[in-house]
């Protein structure tokens, strides 16, 4: 036993998640919605992976803002927020203009019997003020990334004067070393993590498989493939950016393929978050500045979820048999860019954005109810884009802030 456990550590983490992987479609296809009977494993992994993001998160930002300047940080977060709001946009130009090239839906029609209740989306100013938790004990019980990240720069900034200071000097110095000891501790046991992610993915996509099935990939597979191909254009400008930054592709994705693969299984990018920190980690960036710019980009950077909505709704403008105006597309550009903004890092989370969208340039709810039945099957796609996004993002700017460290030296 012993010597399999050994064996089964020396296997690459991505060779064990590739497999488990292949492994879950084969089981999925076999058993059938008996696969079901799996699912606890995979809500073990998500529970796992959602225990370690508080600690991780509080600890790297604290101890990564005692690494730079408060300049700094500004410098870095206001880069972060442009990259995030640009390329928002950007994938949603670029899900209306596959969508448009190819007019999913042409052909489908509404029997009628479709309905779906509009969710209520939280709205950008909600969100600001959901920054600044009005109980810190709240923001970490509920997963406010935003509250989390906000408390961690508190604290971090206030730890960086006490290190300063001629009277709390040798204090703020035990506290920081004590913030390292815990990040280190929190790593250690994010490593153990790491070897049940392999099953977890196996139950999750075997579960999905099965109770997916391939009858509602074709029913709706001419939308699916236009998704895909806008998601595949998208992945494209990524590598274009990384080329112009003069990234070494090859190792770049070998350290994101392990999350981009757990994001397609889980559909969460917030669940996905520890293994894109890790990944983030293993390819040398800042510390101070994937601290915060992943946790917030799984909170308000959402290019794959932007694509989704822009091909929904070519999609849903063709079921109707009323093509989008230009008007129109520059009205799904505006606010489905701000509709990314806050809409949560979870599983399903990419219809309230549609939803939000066909609300506010007149599309049918009623194709909203047609679409959630491959709900599962984008949202992989979308969610993997997602996390792609953010890890692309911050290594432009990590590239940036370095070109910047060597030209004040």
């Amino acid at each position: 036993m012993k010597h399999l456990m050994k064996r089964y550590f020396d296997v690459s983490l991505i060779a064990k998640i590739t497999t488990a992987l292949v492994a879950g479609i084969a089981a999925g296809f076999i058993f059938g919605e008996d696969a079901a009977v799996l699912a606890p494993i995979g809500d073990l992994m998500l529970r796992l992976l959602q225990f370690i993001i508080v600690p991780l998160i509080l600890f790297t930002l604290i101890v990564g803002v005692n690494q730079t300047t408060v300049g700094g940080l500004g410098r870095m977060g206001g880069k972060v927020f442009i990259y995030y709001l640009l390329t928002s946009a950007v994938a949603i130009v670029v899900g209306t203009s596959v969508a448009s090239l190819f007019n999913p839906g042409t052909g489908t029609t509404l029997d009628g019997s479709e309905s779906f209740e509009t969710p209520e989306n939280p709205g950008v100013t909600e969100v600001i003020l959901n920054i600044v938790p009005d109980n810190i004990a709240v923001a970490f019980t509920e997963m406010n990334l935003l509250g989390i990240i906000f408390t961690a720069f508190a604290f971090g900034i206030a730890l960086t004067y006490l290190r300063s200071s001629s009277s709390y000097k040798e204090m703020g110095e035990r506290l920081y070393r004590g913030a390292e000891a815990l990040n280190e501790l929190t790593l250690t046991v994010m490593k153990g993590i790491l070897q049940f992610i392999p099953f977890g993915i196996f139950a999750i996509i075997a579960e999905i498989v099965g109770s997916q099935g391939a009858n509602t990939l074709l029913s709706l597979g001419n939308f699916i493939l236009v998704l895909y191909v806008a998601l595949a254009v998208q992945l494209g400008l990524y590598i274009v950016f990384l080329l112009a930054a003069k990234t070494n592709l090859g190792a770049f994705f070998r350290e994101a393929r392990t999350p981009m693969l757990t994001a397609f299984v889980t559909q969460s990018s917030s669940g996905t978050l520890p293994l894109t920190l890790n990944a983030a980690r293993d390819l040398g960036l800042k510390q101070s500045l994937y601290g915060f710019s992943l946790p917030l980009g799984a909170t308000i950077n959402m290019d794959g979820a932007a694509i989704r909505v822009a091909v929904s709704a070519v999609f849903a403008a063709n079921v109707v048999g009323e093509p989008l105006s230009f008007v129109a597309i520059l009205q799904i550009v505006i606010v489905g860019t701000l509709a990314t903004v806050g809409t949560a890092g979870v599983p399903g989370a990419g219809i309230i954005m549609i939803a939000t969208v066909f609300a506010q340039v007149g599309l049918p709810m009623e194709a909203v109810a047609l679409l959630t039945a491959v709900d599962v099957l984008v949202g992989m796609g979308a969610t993997a884009l997602n996390v792609t996004g953010d890890l692309v993002g911050t290594k432009l700017i990590n590239k940036t802030e370095k070109a910047g460290d060597a030209a004040e030296k």
